[in-house]
This record gives structure tokens, C-alpha cells and sequence, in this order.
């Protein structure tokens, strides 16, 4: 029982860190779509 509960903790753990390198060196795109809202001038103080 403990070299499977050992054997469990080191596949989270593998898991974890891998998960995390991923994370850290995928190289997630910017988004490309424009952007444009017209703001009304009385929101702003003069």
C-alpha cells in the first residue's frame, strides 16, 4: 500500500511540475481582433 500511495504522489507531483513548465514556455498568442467603443464626452470632467 505505501509504494502505491508513493507511486500516486509522484505522478501529481510529475504532473504538477510538468503542467507548470508548460505554462511558463507556451508561447500563447495575442489576441488580433480590433477593439473600438465611442465614449460618450460627458464622461469625462473638463
Amino acid at each position: 500500500m505505501i509504494k502505491l500511495s508513493r507511486l500516486v504522489l509522484l505522478i501529481v507531483v510529475a504532473a504538477l511540475i510538468g503542467g507548470s513548465v508548460f505554462l511558463a514556455t507556451w508561447d500563447i498568442p495575442a489576441p488580433v481582433a480590433d477593439v473600438k467603443k465611442v465614449l460618450p464626452d460627458d464622461r469625462f470632467p473638463r
